[in-house]
């Protein structure tokens, strides 16, 4: 395989796998080899074993980083700050993108930035949409509800309202507090049903005050 045959592929693929070039007659081997060959010579850019991402000046679609986050580990989705300061409800820019999920928690570098996997018990594997995160690529990003619901589950009960304060939440007019009972509800988890409703008079009073100013 040559370079141009690789571009003729995956030209305006934002990210690629290896099986994506291993269809037909072709030799795997060689098709690995080439691979490292065009990683050393900054073709490419290897985000994990088997995915990949042109890079500039040949990449035409840069990858989201949400879509990164989902390719990097399957079966996660992004939550917790990054979704927050996605929906504009933090004022604060997130610079690594946190996803969650119920495999192992892990911390990906690479060269398209960093990338943070938090654990979560799989019954809490629930509360995420697909969005369209641009030309053409689309992510799973937890509901704004769920994102915060998520940040508690990882926070001392005790220290959750603290925490809560500490955020500087915004634009809440377009927080769902019914959604997020139901979201608690659902967790079957004692803490988060418990703090369900003293976060949601929280939010509904940091709301009001947000709206005098």
């Amino acid at each position: 395989m040559k370079l141009n045959d690789l571009l003729t592929i995956v030209g305006d693929t934002p990210l690629f796998e290896t099986g994506l070039l291993l269809a037909g007659n072709v030799d795997p081997v060689d098709v690995r080899r080439q691979l490292s060959r065009w990683e050393k010579a900054g073709y490419l850019h290897q985000l994990r074993r088997g995915l990949y991402a042109l890079a500039p000046p040949l990449q035409k679609t840069a990858p989201h980083p949400f879509l990164v986050a989902n390719k990097l580990v399957a079966g996660s989705y992004v939550s917790l700050q990054t979704a927050l300061a996605h929906y504009n409800l933090i004022p604060e820019y997130v610079p690594v993108t946190t996803s969650v999920t119920s495999h192992r928690p892990s911390r990906r570098e690479t060269p398209l930035g960093v990338y943070l996997y938090r654990h979560i018990t799989p019954s809490l594997f629930f509360g995420y949409i697909t969005i369209d995160v641009g030309a053409g690529q689309t992510a799973f990003i937890a509901e704004p509800e769920k994102a915060l619901l998520d940040l508690l589950y990882f926070h001392p009960k005790q220290h959750s309202m603290a925490y809560l304060r500490e955020l500087r939440l915004q634009n809440l007019d377009h927080f769902n507090p019914r959604r997020f009972i139901q979201l608690a509800e659902e967790s079957r988890r004692p803490k988060l049903r418990q703090l369900a409703k003293p976060v949601v008079q929280f939010i509904q009073s940091a709301a009001e005050d947000y709206r005098s100013l």
